[in-house]
Formats: structure tokens, sequence, C-alpha cells
């Protein structure tokens, strides 16, 4: 997946932001709260950072083309970061942004999710 491709997936959220911020990443929120970034790569190389539940952030820090996420798994938040963007996991990626956006959205205040039309039960 190319940062194209990763803007275009996660904009067809309901209630996202996207910002560049943070040394040129593509920043991704819901609610005013980050559940996905591009960026951060090495060797200029795309990268995509998101939240985890805790049983996933197990198996995928010791999956090949994860890791724990710089700066947020040592403060002890369940982020990962895929750094395999070859496409062969693309469909994961999808799968996991599709996650972070439900858990960062899960954790607004019922307030704030109802002002922004998420997770209401019919």
């Amino acid at each position: 997946m190319n940062y194209d491709e990763y803007n275009e997936f996660c904009g067809s959220f309901p209630a996202t932001t996207h910002v560049v911020q943070w040394g040129n990443a593509h920043v991704w929120k819901v609610g005013g709260k980050v559940f996905a970034i591009g960026g951060w790569g090495s060797n200029d190389q795309p990268a995509f950072t998101f939240k985890t539940s805790d049983l996933n952030f197990e198996f995928l820090s010791d999956h090949d083309g994860y890791q724990p996420a710089p700066y947020f798994a040592n403060r002890g938040m369940k982020w990962i970061q895929q750094t395999e963007t070859s496409g062969a996991l693309d469909d994961e990626l999808k799968y996991y942004l599709t996650e972070s956006y439900r858990l960062v959205s899960l954790g607004l205040s019922k307030r704030k999710q109802r002002e922004l039309g998420l997770n209401q039960s019919q």
C-alpha cells in the first residue's frame, strides 16, 4: 500500500480528519484522536502505525513485517507499525486500520460519539 491508497482508505471512515504533522506523517484522527499514522519508515519506505487490541499487539509484535510502534509501544501503548509494505500484507493492513478506527472511536466519550454519529445502536 502506498500513501495515496492509505489516505483514501482511512478517509473512507466516517467523521475522520487528516493532518500532516510529526515529520510529514499522514495522521488520521476520529473525534480528534489519532487512529492511524502513515510515515516514519526507514530508508524513506512507507510504514503504517495503528492501535491494536492487547491480543493483536502480542501476536503482531513477533510477526514478520510488523514491530511495536516506535515511541508508542515503549510508553506502554498498544500500537504496532507495519514495516512490510510491498503489498503482500495490504488486506491485513486494512483489517488492522479498521480495528484501530473502531477501538479509538469506542474510546471517545458517549457524547462525542453521538455528536459524530458513531457507534449508535439502531
